[in-house]
């Protein structure tokens, strides 16, 4: 027999409540308490498309395999590098893991932490192959994007991410910047080998609090395609923001040979803005290995970083 149309509100009121009651600062999406209607299985094959400018724009989406519409999920957006595409990102070719690798370490056989980590991913296509985001295009398109997958599935607004390699992180970067930190902005990001100034350029002395957002940040010592010189300035732009310990040294970097990497956790930080900063030796890659080992160690940080957030 169909449930009633007041069936989904109630739970969703439900839901509400619960969370209130626990301190959790969940902010349900529209989409909470109804089945999909844009959103299938086949959305990680078929892209689903907008217009966005007078352009038809593409974009991915997995739903977790437990998605459940009366649970609000985290998103996160993953972002192709320049000369790469959305598809690539979702199959983990052309140099890419799946999902930058999150998806896998997302899903969980613990129960609770299943519950906790439930995630939508979320992969557009950039123009050109690229995230050049003139005059503000890919900022507009994805915001389209986050709006229209949360007005059909169930997404906690409150915790929303972004990451990506290369021009992918640029882009996360200027989301960051674009969005900001506040009620309806991401709770963090992930930028991997970036550069502040391709994707455009963040406001200067217009920056308030509410662009504060947590920052993890990473890049290869001999990185020869964007300079390691270019993701420090967008590393430093959040010690700020964030109001980190501005006297805090970053970790010595990593020997060159060493096949190292090294992490520096910023002290002082505002409550829920941390900042973490990865150098490794290497050079321009999302997949970095130290020496001896057959894995990447950056999804694992990457998911450690976004994980900590409920």
């Amino acid at each position: 027999m169909a449930a009633s149309k007041s069936h989904p509100r109630v739970s969703l009121t439900l839901l509400i409540t619960t969370l209130v009651s626990l301190g959790l600062a969940a902010k349900p999406s529209s989409g909470c308490g109804s089945a999909p209607k844009l959103i299938t299985s086949a959305s990680t094959q078929t892209p689903l498309t907008l217009t966005v400018n007078n352009q038809k724009r593409e974009f991915f989406v997995k739903l977790p395999d437990n998605y459940n519409n009366t649970h609000p999920h985290r998103l996160v957006l993953t972002l192709h590098a320049l000369g790469g595409q959305a598809s690539q990102v979702v199959a983990g070719t052309g140099g890419y893991l799946p999902y930058y690798g999150l998806a896998a370490l997302a899903t969980s056989t613990n129960a609770t932490l299943a519950t906790n980590t439930r995630t939508i991913f979320v992969a557009p296509n950039g123009l050109s192959n690229g995230w050049g985001n003139t005059n503000g295009t890919d900022v507009k398109f994805i915001a389209q994007v986050l709006a229209a997958v949360e007005a059909d599935a169930c997404v906690d607004q409150s915790l929303r991410f972004s990451t990506g390699f290369s021009f992918g992180s640029a882009m996360s970067y200027i989301l960051a910047c674009s969005i900001g930190g506040g009620i309806d902005g991401l709770r963090a990001v992930a930028a991997l080998s970036g550069n502040p100034q391709i994707s455009g350029t963040c406001p200067g002395s217009t920056a308030s609090a509410d662009d504060a957002v947590a920052y993890y940040g990473q890049h290869g010592t001999s990185d020869t395609v964007l300079p390691i010189a270019g993701s420090r300035s967008m590393r430093d732009r959040f010690l700020q923001l964030n109001g980190c310990d501005a006297a805090q040294k970053e970790a010595t970097d990593p020997a060159t040979g060493s096949g190292t990497h090294v992490k520096t956790v910023y002290r002082g930080c505002k409550p829920d803005k941390p900042v973490v900063w990865v150098t490794f030796d290497g050079p321009h890659t999302p997949t970095p290995k130290d020496k001896g080992q057959s894995d990447t160690w950056v999804p694992a940080e990457t998911w450690a970083f976004f994980s900590q957030f409920t």
